[in-house]
């Protein structure tokens, strides 16, 4: 019989467990053939608690390098626009440029993560990521289009590094030490978020210089690289889920899809970061030049005339988002580690209440700006802190509703939905917005604010959509999470047994 795509025989439904010498149980389970690396043997390899720790901690470190180098741009985004002469829309390029060709490479990594050795592709992502992220610091004026090329390229290396170091977490531990590291890892999103604007606006204050700002995270990349060839491992697939109770093989790619787009919780907790994605990358881009307008709206500083700007909210929002980011995951990982065991769906319930709880906050913040910049950071900070719950909480759904040969390839396909359809857009969406309003009144700087200020509304509206999807995630999560624990285990899950109605 076949329910849910997968072809299931009378020893799947019995419950027979895999091994290397069973046949494979379909698209749920797993197959022989492909790549010779492809098979995840858990006997094969121990990988001992304290290399583990190590291993995640150097992972920590160059996400942390990889947000900061996200956001280093919006942090001197005002000289940017200064140096260049360039538009909001074409600022926002900047980032959109980036955001593309990480959500278009995203899925080759996450075949390859899958199948091949995931140091390596990591290693040579981050080579890529140093060379491209040094070369657009020594752009010349005369060549804003050679900039936007290399910051397409930086994408390259993070897609290799973002869509594959969860997946090795998730192969190192297991249970709630998984969803400690996972929340060590995901709480340097906002953190390296929130330095990239304080050490890019440093740095090019102090050097009066903002193409320095951009030579300081490959600098500090290269140690980043060093650490990863001597202390990362290559865990097997799903060694922490089987404990060696299992054999698990590699599927074709467009059976690794179809197993995806039929799994409920998967799809719509992709939706809900889709939403998220879309209102922290709009927010995160042009937050400081927002708050900079304002400012100059209500007599309190200059317009910027010559460079270097002032780039004083970038260090004040940048604080912000590094306290906000570090207390919204601790707090969101401990209220899901006190709720699981009484609530099974209290994962995508949190991230509900982040994301419609922020959503209001985020509104008032950007209505009160003409009129009190304090009042505006206050919301900033209780909207960044709930929609920082979800962090962590959204990457162990995914691992735990996922069989582990295909998370790297959830990953990947969740990295170019969530960016296609949310941030690879929103900052060159509200900028080319906030241009079309602008010609309507163009020389008064009191309207360039309102312009910008009418585009970046849309935000909590998109975050409201986001905490619905959510609800909805939360409906089918568990069980979701039920049958991949089977499958991982070697388990067919429970068939539904056919009702015949005798007359």
């Amino acid at each position: 019989m076949e329910t849910g795509g997968i072809a299931m025989s009378r020893q799947d439904r019995e419950g027979t467990r895999l091994s290397s010498s069973t046949s494979p149980v379909g698209p749920y389970g797993s197959v022989s053939g492909g790549p010779e690396d492809q098979t995840t043997s858990p006997q094969t390899t121990v990988i001992s608690p304290k290399r583990s720790y190590i291993a995640v901690a150097v992972l920590c470190y160059v996400n942390l390098l990889n947000y900061m180098d996200r956001y280093t741009i919006a942090g001197v985004l005002l000289s940017i626009q200064k140096y260049f002469s360039i538009s909001d829309s074409k600022s926002g390029l900047l980032q959109t440029v980036f955001i593309c060709s990480f959500m278009l490479l995203a899925p080759v990594f996450g075949y390859l993560g899958d199948r091949y050795n995931r140091k390596v592709i990591m290693v040579g992502g981050l080579i890529a990521w140093i060379v491209t992220t040094l070369g657009s610091s020594f752009i010349t004026q005369s060549y804003f289009w050679v900039l936007i090329l290399m910051r397409a390229l930086v994408g390259t290396g993070e897609a290799s590094y973002s869509t594959i170091a969860p997946t090795i977490i998730g192969d190192l531990f297991s249970g709630t030490k998984r969803t400690v590291m996972i929340s060590f890892f995901y709480i340097f999103i906002p953190v390296g978020s929130g330095l990239g604007y304080i050490i890019g606006s440093t740095v090019a204050s102090a050097t009066g210089d903002w193409r320095w700002a951009l030579r300081l995270n490959p600098i500090l990349g290269v140690f980043g690289l060093v650490l990863l060839v001597l202390f990362i491992p290559n865990p097997p697939r799903g060694a922490a889920d089987t404990n060696g109770g299992a054999h698990l093989e590699n599927t074709p790619y467009l059976e690794d899809v179809k197993y995806l787009l039929k799994n409920r919780s998967f799809v719509w907790s992709s939706l809900g970061v889709t939403a998220m994605a879309f209102v922290t990358g709009a927010l995160a881009f042009w937050t400081p030049v927002f708050l900079s307008r304002a400012q100059v709206t209500q007599g309190l500083r200059p317009p910027c005339s010559e460079e270097p700007c002032d780039t004083s909210d970038s260090y004040i929002f940048g604080a912000i988002t590094v306290v906000t980011g570090i207390v919204g995951v601790v707090i969101g990982t401990s209220i899901a580690k006190r709720l699981r065991d009484r609530v099974p769906n209290a994962d995508p319930l949190i991230c509900a209440v982040g994301m419609l709880t922020s959503a209001p906050c985020f509104f008032l913040a950007i209505v009160l700006a003409y009129n009190s910049i304090p009042a505006t950071y206050v919301f900033i900070a209780i909207g960044e802190t709930l929609l920082s719950l979800n962090w962590a909480i959204l990457a162990d759904i995914l691992l735990y509703v996922v069989i582990p040969t295909r998370r790297a390839t959830a990953e990947a396909l969740q990295i170019m939905v969530c960016h296609l359809l949310g941030d690879a857009g929103s900052p060159y969406l509200l900028g080319a917005v906030s241009d079309a309003l602008s010609k309507y009144n163009p020389d008064t700087f009191s309207w360039k604010f309102r312009s910008l200020e009418y585009s970046v509304l849309l935000c909590p509206f998109v975050g409201v959509l986001g905490g619905l999807f959510f609800l909805m995630t939360a409906l089918y999560i568990t069980e979701d999470r039920k049958a991949a624990q089977l499958l991982t285990a070697g388990v067919a899950p429970p068939q539904p047994v056919p009702v015949t109605v005798s007359t």
